[in-house]
């Protein structure tokens, strides 16, 4: 029986395993396949305090804080969360195993909310990409299409620009709204960055009889580019289809704490109605670690 299990190896859910292993709580944390989460495909971190290096780095940086402490990180997912607070959270996992908790901190985060258009899924990995530090490497010297226009969108160009011959960014707004200033302006000072408002994709399709590998794809107007890859950046949704129907969730798959039953606590992504952020993530992580040290505290 541990006291706490959290459920994700991400910035929330290493802040929240290092408060409650210091606490002297004998914590568990499920971190899911990779660690660091999405912070760990982040190149360059330059917007958390203190910190100049890769996000995987930093995420192995969290995990030896938390093991130094005493807390235990398994490398699988969880696939059900059953129990309750009085005789105890069971959560199963992937790899066959069950661990049981008397408290659960859910940081399971988000990903990549797939692009839902013709062709899209069948090309996926041969030529359709929902991470650009992951895949950018392959299109050294290539033609991409970034699709959409966030913070995510620009970061991705912005990175594939070091790599790609030219980098298209498609748009279905007017301007990058919802893009930080700094972000904009870097997108606007490089000259292999075509940004393309007003229009979206409809197909994609493989370019008949290219031996490279060639896409076809179709803009909103009927427009056909040749590039050779496509990166989607459209948003994330939350990862807690694993949890029962019980714990209520948004339309993104997002907790409301105020939502939750007894001994059970929500940090990072998966939190509703914050910026994702990895300086949210943490603080939201300590907010769930001292919340459930607290709980175990008062049952004890």
């Amino acid at each position: 029986m541990y006291d706490i299990i959290i459920l994700g190896s991400g910035p929330a859910g290493l802040t929240a395993a290092l408060y409650a292993a210091r606490a002297n709580k004998k914590t568990l944390v499920l971190g899911g396949n990779r660690l660091g989460g999405q912070m760990a495909g982040i190149a360059v971190l330059e917007n958390y305090p203190g910190w100049s290096g890769s996000g995987y780095d930093l995420a192995q940086f969290m995990k030896n804080q938390c093991e130094h402490f005493g807390a235990t990180i398994e490398f699988t997912s969880a696939t059900n969360v059953c129990g309750d607070s009085v005789n105890g959270f069971i959560i199963s996992c992937d790899n066959g195993t069950e661990y049981t908790g008397k408290c659960v901190i859910i940081a399971t985060g988000a990903s990549p909310r797939k692009l839902e258009i013709a062709g899209a899924r069948e090309l996926m990995g041969r030529g359709v990409s929902y991470c650009a530090t992951c895949d950018g490497f392959f299109f050294s010297g290539k033609t991409v299409i970034v699709l959409g226009g966030g913070n995510s969108a620009l970061n991705d160009a912005l990175y594939l620009a070091d790599l790609a011959k030219t980098v298209k960014i498609v748009y279905r707004k007017s301007e990058f709204s919802r893009a930080e200033d700094i972000l904009r302006q870097r997108v606007a000072e490089r000259d292999n960055i075509e940004c393309l408002f007003n229009t979206d994709l409809v197909k994609i399709a493989e370019k008949p009889d290219s031996a490279d590998g060639e896409l076809i794809v179709t803009t909103t107007d009927g427009t056909e580019i040749t590039v050779d890859g496509v990166f989607v950046a459209i948003g994330h949704e939350a990862n807690t289809d694993y949890l029962c129907e019980k714990i209520k969730r948004d339309s993104l798959g997002r907790l409301a704490p105020s939502d939750l039953p007894d001994g059970v606590f929500v940090a990072g992504d998966v939190h509703s109605d914050i910026k994702m952020q990895i300086a949210t993530a943490v603080g939201t992580g300590c907010t769930a670690g001292m919340d459930a040290i607290a709980y175990l505290n008062k049952q004890s």
